[in-house]
């Protein structure tokens, strides 16, 4: 075991009440690990609620997981003896949870950023691990009872969501170990796989059908982009929960480095990168007070002028002057 997870194993142990939960906008790898978590420390007895970091209901795409109708917003709940942050850098990307994470008598942070600010009291950050997922696979597996299939299921899903069904560059030999490790659990991948991707409404497809209509190519073809706006929300009737697709829809077009999506929400629009051939976009989201991976990042941009916001941000991609 180690030392880290030792300190975790101890920490709940010794805690009442545990409260569970990830960043703000939660993706594959965020739910998959934040109900593998509670399902685990549940069938080992001890008291867990897995909570989130928005005020909005969780993606609807991860509804088939174990546990899903487990979660209680984080305003009906009382400050935990432990909270556990899943797959979150910093603590204001624990939205409205963080007031509970910063009253919590022990705060544990289990993450695989690289910009991880290890703000808890007890930190396990690992920054080869393909996902955090893989990080409470391993934790899980260390517990009394060994993981059931259903925490296998979830973590699996991170697994797969981060990793882009195994095809991003942060698939390792290690992640894949612990996948199949997941599999032998009675994980039926090719079922979770049409669920998490070929699931999709009609809605959502009229949305990502609208993105690509918009797909320009910029600095010189090698970085390809897009945005989306409230009216095409309201319009087409899909749940921003369900736009957790577009950015690698966009990064599939042939021939580019990097993809953009600028999603314009009120008075703001959230900048999702992705990169396909080694640059750094993680780096970039940095630069402009976000963060993420190498390979998947964002940031927060305060304004609606998508043209002054692409003046400064495509200089600092593949192709740009900077």
């Amino acid at each position: 075991m180690l030392p880290e997870f030792h300190h975790v194993a101890v920490a709940l142990r010794r805690a009442s009440s545990v409260v569970v939960c990830a960043h703000v906008r939660p993706d594959g790898d965020a739910i998959g690990s934040v109900l593998a978590l509670t399902l685990a420390l549940r069938e080992n007895g001890i008291a867990a609620v897995p909570t989130l970091a928005d005020e909005e209901e969780p993606p609807s795409t991860y509804g088939f997981l174990p546990g899903f109708g487990l979660y209680v917003p984080a305003a009906e709940l009382a400050p935990p003896d432990l909270f556990i942050a899943l797959d979150t850098p910093v603590i204001s990307r624990l939205g409205a949870a963080a007031s509970l994470a910063q009253s919590a008598k022990t705060l544990v942070v289990l993450d695989h950023h690289p910009d991880c600010c290890d703000f808890g009291t007890v930190n396990v950050s690992d920054t080869s691990a393909a996902a955090t997922a893989q990080i409470v696979w391993r934790l899980c597996s260390t517990l009394d009872r060994a993981p059931s299939r259903d925490v296998a299921q979830c973590c699996y899903v991170g697994m797969i969501t981060d990793t882009g069904r195994f095809s991003y560059d942060n698939t390792s030999a290690d992640a894949l170990r612990d996948a199949a490790a997941m599999l032998d659990t009675g994980v039926d991948a090719a079922e979770v796989s049409r669920l998490v991707y070929q699931s999709r409404s009609a809605s959502s497809l009229a949305l990502e059908a609208r993105v690509m209509s918009r797909l320009v190519t910029v600095n010189h073809g090698r970085v390809a982009c897009s945005w989306v706006t409230d009216e095409d929300y309201a319009e087409t009737g899909a749940l921003r929960t369900e736009s957790e697709s577009l950015p690698d829809a966009i990064r599939v077009l042939g021939g580019i480095d990097a993809a953009v999506l600028l999603g314009q929400r009120g008075d703001e629009i959230r900048v999702n990168l992705r990169a396909k051939t080694g640059a750094d976009v993680g780096s970039v989201a940095r630069a402009f007070g976000g963060g993420g991976h190498r390979a998947a990042s964002g940031f927060t941009w305060t304004g609606t002028d998508r043209d002054e916001l692409l003046a400064q941000l495509l200089p600092l991609l593949p192709g740009g002057e900077g």
